[in-house]
């Protein structure tokens, strides 16, 4: 019996050391150190776009680059032929107003030597019915479709202009001078009216309340003014200051300012890079024009158009929309 025992001591002392050998061992903590994603190739980086506004006679954005989204705005088209009576009289139009303002710039109709090179085709004025808006990409088709509806369910009609006057943009950066619409006011209220309730859609600024449709022909930059001192402008036509008058031109989207105080900050570039300002245009800029040339502005031969098209600008890329009702 006690070497029996002994046996079974023996077996079971077997075991106890089998099981001390074949124990798992403890768990160490284990520390990882993050390793640093090598940086990326610069060839693989987006750029952004930066303001040039030397190539832009001094113009900024109004509202910083955003990656996929889009400045666009709608407008009525008014073709010029080079040989035209409309033309012609804007041609004149112009030279008067560069002789009384030698800094302006012109829109839709050139007057320098050097760009009359340029086919009649380039030149266009736009009567806007939209203020520059932001779109972003995956809205673009969809905000065509819209517009394009709108053109289908309405008529051409024919307009004039009947009177030249001064307008200052939103941002008191840059004033502008325009032809204003007499007849065909109506119909551009109309789809004015059709293209706000797709902007509410896409929770956009709408157009103005009172609008005065115009055709902008030139434009000067304005001396800065400090946010704060931005008030109300009046809405006569003897008023330097109109919120209706941001230019729609094909540059627009380039045209416009970064910061929320505008003026102050575009004045600094413009004195950084020395493009002229001036507070405002001559006070009789537009009597004068108006006297030499209005009576021939609003002769039916002259000042009368037809609107058959609506346009639809989203950044770089424009879609012709024919009024088919």
């Amino acid at each position: 019996m006690k070497r029996i025992s002994a046996l079974v001591d023996y077996a079971s002392s077997e075991e106890e050391e089998e099981k001390r050998h074949s124990a798992p061992p403890s768990k160490k903590r284990v520390v990882t150190i993050p390793r640093r994603l090598p940086a990326l190739v610069s060839t693989l980086e987006l750029p952004c776009p930066k303001d040039r506004p030397e190539l832009h006679q001094g113009r900024i954005r109004n509202t910083p680059h955003v990656e996929g989204q889009y400045t666009a705005y709608v407008y009525v088209p008014l073709k010029l032929v080079a040989t035209g009576s409309l033309h012609s009289l804007l041609h004149k139009v112009l030279k008067r107003a560069r002789d009384l303002v030698p800094i302006i710039h012109t829109i839709g109709v050139s007057i320098d030597p050097d760009k009359r090179t340029q086919l009649p085709s380039d030149e266009e004025l736009h009567i806007s019915l939209t203020r520059p808006i932001h779109l972003r990409a995956h809205q673009r088709e969809e905000f065509i479709t819209a517009i394009r509806s709108i053109a289908k369910a309405h008529t051409p009609f024919q307009a004039s202009f009947a009177t030249f006057s001064e307008l200052t943009n939103d941002e008191r950066t840059r004033t502008f001078l325009t032809a204003e619409i007499g007849a065909g006011h109506m119909e551009l209220k109309t789809l004015c009216d059709a293209t706000t309730l797709v902007l509410r859609k896409y929770r956009q600024k709408e157009f103005y309340s009172e609008p005065r449709f115009h055709a902008s022909i030139a434009w000067a930059l304005l001396q800065g003014v400090a946010h704060s001192e931005h008030t109300e402008p009046s809405t006569t036509q003897s008023s330097p200051i109109n919120r209706n008058a941001a230019d729609r031109t094909p540059s627009s989207p380039a045209a416009e300012v970064i910061g929320d105080d505008p003026g102050t900050r575009q004045e600094e570039i413009r004195q950084e890079i020395k493009f002229p300002t001036i507070p405002h245009f001559p006070p009789d800029l537009a009597s004068i024009l108006e006297a030499e040339f209005g009576p021939g502005l609003r002769t039916r031969n002259v000042g009368f158009f037809d609107c058959e098209y609506l346009c639809v600008r989203i950044g770089k890329n424009v879609t012709q929309l024919k009024l088919s009702k």
